[in-house]
């Protein structure tokens, strides 16, 4: 019988597990039994895994997270896990391996496979930045999550006659910002792409004010940096040399009510987005992502990882999808700018 493996790597978000699901029901189809590695590429260093059967995924459908775990690990940071990694590979006499995760996770998948390891990728980032793919799993959820707190925000906003300033994620891309921020309605939303003055948001503010309106909502990318400034992160880095960034709101909603006058709110979002249970289209698009993964592997395409594009899953080789990130562009920022203030 032959053997797969699947691991999930970097942050989790809604939807790896209908892909779990998904490559599993599809690799029995085959008469492929499969093993699930812990947490990402540390699983496959450690050689931690479960056997993942029709019982192990019964009822993981609708649920967000990933029933294998996760991590940030990265083998080639140090000496000796990238050959553990072979080892564990060879020693279960795996056919293939699919790596399910972003640019870094991925990014490991691509080496690897440049190395002779049969591998196939699964894009995951919640923040849709990664390229040759129309959309990843999960963003969907999170776009959700953020109007819903939007709408939320609105109504005390309102009745408090406050600017609320809301935090949502987004390192390098600000995909959920900005489709977030113009589902909710906000006023103002500021993405890592385009950077914004302090005096610009608070034109914007104020002209609201003077057409009568006594609240505002400023939708802001956590990776989002103020016209002339930097980023706003601290010193820590994890396996793939990111810092954790937040204090961006915080910093803006401080700006706004010195250079304004009007109260100012802020709320971070953070690990919210990332919870909770997939939405339709994530659970739809990740299962279909996981049995064309499957269907790599029976055609012996590795290399290669599956890509939504349109509406067809197609095969991209993974070199082109880790080359760079998918960011917004001025087209469609300048189509949220129309509401803008």
């Amino acid at each position: 019988m032959s053997k797969i493996g699947i691991l999930t790597g970097g942050g989790d978000c809604p939807g790896l597990n209908p892909v779990i699901r998904a490559v599993v029901k599809a690799s029995i189809q085959e008469g492929w039994s499969v093993l699930g590695f812990r947490n990402g590429w540390k699983g496959l260093v450690d050689d931690e895994f479960i056997i993942l059967d029709d019982k192990s995924v019964s009822g993981i459908l609708p649920k967000g997270g990933t029933v294998l775990g996760t991590s940030r690990t990265n083998p080639y940071k140090k000496s000796g896990d990238v050959e553990k990694v072979k080892s564990n590979f060879h020693k279960h006499g795996f056919k293939a391996l699919i790596a399910v995760g972003g640019e870094d996770t991925l990014g490991v998948a691509n080496r690897l496979y440049q190395e002779g390891l049969a591998v196939v990728g699964i894009p995951k980032t919640i923040d849709n930045d990664l390229s040759a793919t129309d959309y990843t799993f999960g963003f969907d959820t999170a776009v959700n999550i953020a109007m819903e707190c939007i709408d939320r925000l609105h109504t005390t906003a309102e009745s408090h006659n406050r600017v609320m300033v809301v935090e949502i994620m987004g390192r390098h891309a600000g995909w959920i910002a900005l489709e977030a921020g113009i589902a909710g309605g906000a006023d103002v939303i500021l993405l890592p792409e385009f950077p914004m003055s302090v005096d610009e948001i608070c034109e914007m503010i104020k002209s609201r004010h003077k057409r009568g309106k006594t609240f505002s909502i400023v939708a802001v990318a956590e990776g989002a940096k103020l016209k002339g400034g930097e980023e706003v992160a601290d010193q820590k880095l994890d396996q793939f040399g990111h810092v954790r960034l937040g204090g961006i709101g915080q910093l803006v909603g401080e700006l706004i009510e010195k250079k304004t006058g009007y109260e100012t709110r802020v709320t971070v979002l953070g690990h919210i987005q990332r919870g909770g249970s997939p939405t339709a289209f994530d659970r739809v698009l990740g299962t279909r992502f996981g049995v064309n993964a499957v269907e790599l592997i029976k055609q012996g395409k590795f290399g290669q990882m599956v890509s939504l594009q349109g509406r067809k899953i197609v095969d991209v080789p993974l070199a082109d999808a880790v080359k760079q990130l998918k960011l917004v562009s001025s087209d469609l920022y300048n189509q949220a700018k129309i509401f803008f203030g």
